[in-house]
């Protein structure tokens, strides 16, 4: 990923205080390269974080930036104290607040923590993140403080306090040093003996020229067997704790994003502020050599704008450009991302270097791969039905999850109920399937925030469900948007966002606002603010739904259109089956082969789009108003195959993740669909030689059908 020169910033590390309280040994600010941090004041002056937030403000405003971090950090910030805490944080939601959603946390070591600080970040909604290296033992090995004492009871005292009903929401998570002579799982069971919301395992900063401990093991990947260890404990645990460095390769091995700037590609959209004010860029870099992270630029002179133009900000937002040759060619770099931009420093080739953790990375991200990895045989890979099944059980297994991070939620408990109601009789699951399998309802069920927005949803699902089933159901909750869209129904214009009680009586829906207010929808009658959602007849083919309303609709890599005028779409329904026509006359056949492309909704894209498959994987069609009957015609089977090998990936395993022979099965399917048979032999070859082992039996059957269709290629 490389993000354009100018793109904006969505993170500062605000730097409240720039000295410390404790001594650590492995201390990136004050034991390593860069000796900054001694000419600075040290606390942060109101004027400069007045300033500082004003131009946030104005970057969040200029960009329309729909939210924006600051983290609080030192030194450690809590010996700011709490007055002068609670100022910058009133100026920050003041200023920054007032143009976009503004998330504030703050880092400490949690020596200082008080009901003070914590009343303060109670007020303006910060949540608390602290370091701790494990148990006693292992914290007190770098984390003493300047007279040599533990700091480990002053820091349970604080985790303590940030465990009691009245903070427990501001909590944050924990922060663990790495030190590979501590003992892993008694590290990790230390900490989840906290029940912290989230947990974050970090390498210790170190160069080439600076290189880490290795520790008295003799293994050339001390920290990969470290960290693989507290892996398989955390499988065993179920994951119930989030750990960052484990989230972010699990979803970079799945093709997702990376979730730290410690691995992955992802540019960088971080900035820092001294006490002064000075910007600078990431804080790890302190570790490469003195003045490394400095800029020249202030925010009493400067803007964000300027600093993103920065050449060493620019360095960082690369992509796969921006690591060495050594990482282009390492199949693991999706995941890693040549590692922490600072770990690759040496004074030689300055950071045009792998990480100085390399080996650590690859065998990390390989040692994970092979873990998740499920090597039984998949019937779906041969039957579309199994398949269809699979993608179902999965939808329930999202419910379930959700239901695991709700349960205990009035409105949640009663819609989770209802949807037990609806699938305990074969006739109305039936029906709830049929709108659980919507592709927009699953991409909302697996990425919609856990809260209001997801619980509305799962509502509308339920009630959808329920009206084709024509059967009864009564369901009430906070609906924070002043529209209501019933997934495969219609979408329904409230006055305002609203408490909503909704009754389903046969094919009748009537929901009741606040003010008394009512409205019944049924089917396409018409009624006040209703708009039913539009089926298009396909001969042979059943009905097709044109989903031109829906909120999680925008999924594509272009432009959706806005909703249509009826004349609109019986002009786009005609395209759509004029192209089925088209298709059908060129191969009779094309809807009845593994490879069809089963999607049952279209979703409109503006005009010039042209024909795509949404962004997430989950099967939604997007067809430009104006697209070309004949090129929908020629696109569809291509989309097909694309479809169900995404639908495959997501039900089993093909092959080991982020190995080459998942770009391999990409290439082959993809060049199949086009009719580059060349293509289609050079990768499949491929797969029969080496890559081979890296497939599982499922990825093997594949292999083995495209293999006999590309001997009947006729091109």
């Amino acid at each position: 990923m490389k993000a354009p020169a100018g793109a904006p910033l969505r993170q500062l590390v605000l730097k409240i205080h720039s000295r410390c309280d404790l001594a650590c040994d492995h201390c990136y600010v004050y034991e390593h390269a860069d000796r900054s941090w001694k000419a600075r004041p040290k606390v942060m002056a109101e004027e400069t974080a007045a300033r500082t937030a004003r131009r946030l403000a104005d970057h969040a405003r200029s960009h329309q930036l729909d939210s924006v971090s600051v983290i609080l950090h030192g030194g450690e910030p809590l010996l700011a104290g709490p007055a002068r805490i609670r100022a910058i944080c009133a100026e920050l939601r003041t200023t920054v607040g007032a143009v976009t959603d503004l998330d504030l946390t703050v880092h400490t070591n949690g020596v200082q923590l008080s009901r003070r600080h914590l009343d303060v970040f109670k007020e303006f909604d910060v949540r608390v993140g602290i370091s701790l290296d494990g148990d006693r033992a292992a914290n007190d090995r770098h984390r003493l403080d300047r007279r040599g004492r533990s700091s480990y009871d002053r820091v349970l005292t604080a985790v303590r306090l940030l465990q009691e009903p009245e903070y427990r929401h501001l909590f944050g998570g924990l922060l663990c040093t790495v030190d590979v002579e501590n003992d892993p799982l008694a590290v990790h069971e230390a900490l989840t003996a906290l029940d912290p919301p989230r947990i974050d395992y970090l390498l210790p900063h170190s160069t080439w020229d600076t290189p880490p401990p290795r520790g008295a093991s003799g293994s050339s990947t001390p920290y990969a067997d470290w960290l693989l260890a507290v892996f398989d404990r955390w499988l065993e645990q179920g994951q119930k704790v989030p750990v960052r460095t484990f989230d972010s390769v699990l979803s970079t091995l799945r093709g997702g994003p990376s979730l730290t700037e410690a691995m992955g590609l992802a540019p960088s959209d971080l900035a820092v502020v001294e006490t002064d004010g000075a910007f600078e860029q990431a804080d790890s870099l302190k570790v490469a050599y003195d003045g490394a992270p400095a800029t020249g630029y202030d925010v009493f002179r400067h803007g964000f704008d300027e600093f993103v133009r920065h050449p060493g900000v620019q360095a960082r937002r690369l992509g796969i450009a921006g690591v060495s040759e050594t990482c282009r060619r390492c199949p693991v770099v999706q995941s890693c991302g040549g590692g922490l931009y600072a770990h690759r420093y040496s004074s030689e080739r300055l950071f045009d270097n792998p990480s100085v953790f390399c080996d650590d990375l690859r065998a990390l991200v390989d040692g994970i791969a092979e873990r998740i990895t499920e090597r039984a045989f998949f019937p779906g890979v041969t039957d579309s039905g199994e398949l269809r099944l699979a993608q179902l059980e999965r939808d329930r297994e999202l419910l379930a999850h959700l239901n695991e991070r709700l349960a205990g939620d009035a409105e949640w408990d009663e819609i989770w109920q209802s949807l037990l109601y609806l699938d305990a009789d074969a006739r109305t699951a039936d029906h709830l399937d049929r709108v659980l399998a919507h592709s927009h309802v699953r991409a909302s069920l697996a990425y919609a925030p856990v809260g209001a927005e997801v619980t509305a949803r799962v509502a509308t699902v339920a009630l959808s469900a329920a009206v084709h089933a024509r059967s009864s159901l009564r369901l009430s909750w906070l609906h924070h948007a002043d529209v209501l869209h019933l997934p495969t129904l219609g979408t329904l214009t409230l006055s305002a966002p609203a408490r909503v009680q909704a009754e389903v009586d046969g094919a009748s829906l009537t929901i009741t606002m606040p003010d008394g207010d009512r409205i019944t929808v049924k089917g396409d009658a018409p009624a006040p603010g209703w708009r039913p959602s539009v089926l298009v007849d396909m001969p042979g083919r059943g009905q097709l739904l044109v989903d031109d309303a829906d909120p999680w609709r925008d999924r594509f890599q272009t432009e959706v259109a806005e909703p249509l005028e009826l004349a609109e779409l019986a002009v786009f329904a005609e395209r759509l089956r004029t192209a089925h026509r088209i298709l059908s006359k060129q191969d009779p056949d094309w809807a009845d082969g593994p490879n069809a492309l089963r999607a049952d909704t279209v979703t409109p894209l503006a005009p010039g789009a042209g024909v795509w498959l949404d962004t997430d994987g989950t099967g939604a069609l997007g067809v430009a108003l104006d697209a070309d009957p004949a090129a929908v015609a020629d696109a569809l089977p291509r989309l097909g195959r694309l479809a169900r090998l995404a639908d495959l990936r997501r039900a089993a395993d093909l092959h080991v993740p982020g190995t080459r022979a998942g770009r391999l099965l990409t290439d082959a399917v993809e060049a199949l669909a086009r009719g580059e048979r060349a293509r289609a032999e050079s990768a499949l070859e491929e797969l029969d030689g080496p890559a081979a082992r890296d497939l599982t039996e499922n990825g093997a059957a594949l292999v083995k059908e495209l293999r006999a269709e590309t001997g009947l290629f006729r091109g």
